[in-house]
């Protein structure tokens, strides 16, 4: 039996409830490919496609920040 199926229905949306309550979400679009090659680079690095974005995001303003 695959993994997410044993997780319920309720914590499913406890889950749900506790990211809508403590997150943002931004939808960030691409042209096609693209995600493909984000994906790679994050793979890479050992992180996550949205860690990956996050982290980039982070180092940018942070060095904006300073100038």
């Amino acid at each position: 039996m695959p993994e997410e199926s044993k997780i319920s229905k309720a914590q499913q949306k406890a889950v749900q409830k506790y990211v809508k309550n403590n997150y943002d979400r931004v939808v960030v679009t691409f042209p096609k490919g693209r995600r493909e090659e984000i994906k790679t680079a994050a793979t890479a690095a050992g992180e996550s496609v949205n860690g990956y974005i996050k982290k980039a995001v982070d180092q940018r303003m942070e060095r904006e920040s300073n100038e």
